[in-house]
């Protein structure tokens, strides 16, 4: 039986990746899943209610049954253990390791020990900087130095995993810049094309910071940004591909784009004239900014991965286009189907709108006083 037959539990089910996965599984056919995730008052909900699923629990209720009964919520095929606090700039570092590095390295014996096929997110923070290499099949771990708590508490998982023998049993995934539909929940740790339309549609722009680094110029920082829905059919790969590809996996485009590439499509998408201004980077931030990141997806083509990644500016064109200006979850069918033109159109008919309203009438055209 494949791992996706059976049923199948989501951790972070309700977030970014993990409410995009379920809906991938929906289009699949599969709704025997169990949704774990935290929701509280965020808007987070608003993901799941498009998605079919057969049950839904909190994440604290899940660590604390299954610490005490390994049965309570039955078999399960697959895991997809996309749950975390994925707050790069959380500076607890208890909370984190407890809920990031002690909360997966649970899950991963439970799931192992019951036949569960376990695929779960590490990320590409692990690699810090970049200075000692982006390469999955590195098996030199220790030699990565993360920038922030959250890719340190990703990092002592993957070295936990390897140290216990499982990393040739299990799946970990190194999501790279993953962008598209529901993470507008995020708030300041949206993706910059989740920002950048909230900008532009108010102020007709876009803030980018400057380069302190004199190999890049401004706005010539460059990332590997990779579409939500391409993130997820990789995902779903792991599973479908079974126990034949195990270890650590890059997940991303496979290239790198400057952040004006990314503005361009941006404001393409919208029908609009690209105006980018260059702000300083915060002080805090500067030490540790990434100017440069590309996933080596070699190891995941070698697997077996074989489908096409969208061009960026298919992808961006499509979050903008059929999410971002419509305001809609994954799921969530249009009424009338929105195509690039039509949201130009509504974009240049809105900016000259805007034009009006900023610009007084003629001296003739105005009211008495």
């Amino acid at each position: 039986m494949e791992a996706l037959d059976g049923r199948i539990l989501v951790t972070g089910g309700a977030g970014f990746i993990g409410s995009a996965l379920v809906w991938a599984l929906n289009g699949r056919g599969r709704r025997n899943i169990l949704v774990c995730d935290v929701i509280g008052g965020s808007r987070k909900g608003r993901n799941l209610a498009p998605l079919r699923y057969a049950d839904y629990v909190e994440g604290p209720v899940l660590r604390s049954r299954l610490a005490k009964n390994p049965a309570a919520f039955g078999k399960f095929s697959a895991v997809f253990h996309l749950g975390a606090c994925s707050s790069t700039t959380e500076g607890n570092a208890t909370y984190l390791i407890d809920n990031n590095t002690a909360f997966t390295r649970e899950l991963a014996e439970w799931a192992l020990g019951r036949g569960t096929r376990f695929v779960y997110a590490s990320s590409a923070a692990t690699y810090g900087d970049g200075s000692r290499g982006m390469d999955d099949k590195d098996p030199a771990l220790e030699r990565l130095r993360p920038l922030n708590l959250y890719g340190y508490s990703k990092h002592l998982f993957d070295l936990d995993a390897r140290s216990r023998g499982w990393l040739g049993r299990i799946a970990g995934l190194k999501y790279f810049n993953v962008f598209g539909p529901n993470e507008e929940y995020k708030g300041e740790m949206r993706s910059v094309v989740s920002k950048a339309h909230e900008q532009i549609r108010k102020s007709g722009r876009l803030s980018l910071f400057r380069s302190h680094d004199p190999g890049y110029p401004d706005g010539g920082q460059m990332r590997d940004f990779l579409y939500v829905k391409d993130a997820v059919e990789m995902t779903l790969f792991f599973a479908e591909k079974g126990s034949k590809a195990n270890g650590l996996y890059n997940l991303g485009s496979g290239q790198a784009n400057t952040w004006l590439t990314l503005a361009g499509d941006i404001f393409g998408a919208l029908g609009r004239e690209t105006k980018v201004e260059f702000i300083e980077m915060p002080e805090a931030l500067r030490a540790k900014y990434q100017y440069y990141t590309r996933a080596d997806i070699s190891k995941l083509r070698a697997a077996g991965y074989n489908r096409p990644i969208t061009p960026l500016a298919d992808a961006v064109a499509d979050y903008v286009t059929n999410y971002l200006v419509p305001d809609r979850p994954l799921g969530v069918q249009p009424k009338r189907p929105a195509t690039r033109a039509r949201v130009q159109f509504r974009a240049a008919r809105m900016a000259a709108l805007e034009q009006a309203e900023a610009s007084p009438p003629p001296l003739s055209h105005r009211p008495a006083s």
